[in-house]
């Protein structure tokens, strides 16, 4: 696969006309359930903090630890798995994740919980790598961003409608029937992925060898784009995991008018990630500079009008539309440095996703619990997005310098 020369210009082919296949958007839905359920817990914790008799920071660490169990399962399963038909694997995934969230219902103690969400994220993970390889082959020539905007649109819409929908229920019936009704949805999800997948996708061949997977991770390109998606997405997490006490604690938002503005922070999502997409498609690099450096635009004007709540609310807004509009550009920007070689470095760029959603909660409740203030996740989460800007200009160089070199004698 050739370099990408320019940030505007990456290794794609010209944008096409033709529609995402059906079978992408039910991925997509399905990644709606997994979605809800990584988020949710954003609006829960101070439900949670209160019935397992934890602080809310530790409460916090529940979203971490789905994210670790994301981070090694999604290149562990995506090992074991490669040989196995990708049908086959969505199932399973999507079959352990159903247990793991009825046990978690259940769950009597904090540790137990957290055993829950772990294996619960491995599944996910495996379920995330999966996906990505089948919608871009599903995907017509010069749609790859447009398929992958598909599957985080369906992380967008589990902001719009999940995570409100799951924060609801918490408040109204407990936390324990959040996790039930996510277990509900999730095997629907099973039944439309046996229907509607088709059982063999093209790559579901034997001759296709770790070894060959591994290869891409020998350059600095693979290196620098999971560690932009990290960085970023630890800037996201270090603020968005905090935005209920936020709304509740500093800008004097009702405790009940949470979901509604989690929704509302959905909805900026869903925006980005539409026009994302289509940006991605037509510049890689200039998908994710602009996306940049609007978040930390958003994440300052949040920190300063964090005191008043219609000003907070429309600044969160703000923080979803520019925060999930670069995904769209980091996974379409693995799959061009993958080349033929993608089901592993796509798990991987999962597993970097998920570095940041450890990374990103732990930072903002270790300052909470420094006593800065509520406010203070919102500051880290913009020095974190400088370090995401920082590599991906780091990637943009040597994406030139790599042309250069390249460039035929004249």
């Amino acid at each position: 696969m050739p370099d990408a020369a320019a940030p505007t210009e990456p290794a794609t082919p010209a944008p096409s006309k033709e529609r995402v296949p059906r079978p992408v958007y039910l991925l997509g839905l399905s990644i709606f359930v997994l979605g809800t359920t990584e988020f949710m817990l954003a609006g829960l914790l101070p439900t949670i903090s209160r019935d397992m008799g934890v602080s809310i920071p530790d409460a916090g660490l529940l979203i971490s630890g789905f994210a670790i169990g994301m981070t090694l399962g999604a290149p562990t399963m995506a090992v074991a798995t490669l040989r196995l038909p990708r049908k086959l694997t969505l199932l399973g995934a999507l079959a352990v994740f159903v247990a793991g969230h009825v046990v978690g219902a259940l769950a009597p103690s904090y540790s137990v919980l957290m055993v829950t969400r772990v294996v619960s994220a491995v599944a996910t993970g495996a379920f995330w790598a999966v996906a990505s390889v089948v919608a871009v082959r599903l995907a017509p020539v010069g749609s790859t961003a447009r398929a992958l905007a598909v599957l985080v649109g369906g992380l967008t819409l589990s902001n719009v409608l999940g995570v409100p929908a799951g924060t609801w229920v918490g408040q109204e019936l407990g936390w324990r029937a959040a996790f039930w009704a996510v277990a509900a949805l999730a095997a629907l999800a099973a039944v439309g992925v046996m229907a509607v997948i088709p059982r063999t996708q093209g790559g579901d061949v034997p001759s296709v060898r770790v070894r060959d997977e591994l290869r891409v991770f020998r350059g600095r390109r693979i290196w620098l784009a999971l560690a932009t998606t990290a960085s970023f997405q630890a800037a996201v997490f270090a603020a968005f995991s905090y935005f209920a006490p936020l709304l509740t604690d500093v800008a004097g938002v009702p405790e009940d008018s949470v979901p509604f503005v989690l929704a509302l922070f959905g909805v900026g999502t869903f925006v980005g990630i539409t026009i994302g997409g289509r940006v991605a498609d037509r510049g890689l690099f200039t998908n994710i500079f602009g996306s940049l450096i609007a978040l930390a635009t958003a994440l300052v004007v949040l920190a300063v009008v964090s005191g008043h709540p219609v000003a907070a609310v429309v600044a969160i807004v703000a923080v979803g539309l520019t925060g999930f509009s670069i995904a769209p550009g980091l996974n379409a920007r693995v799959f061009v440095v993958a080349g033929d070689a993608p089901t592993l470095a796509a798990s991987v760029n999962t597993s970097a996703f998920n570095v940041g959603n450890t990374v990103g909660p732990w930072a903002g409740g270790a300052v909470i619990s420094a006593g800065w203030g509520y406010v203070a996740p919102v500051w880290v989460a913009v020095a974190l997005t400088g370090t995401a800007l920082a590599l991906a200009t780091a990637a943009w160089r040597h994406e030139h310098s790599h042309d250069h070199r390249h460039l035929p004698a004249t």
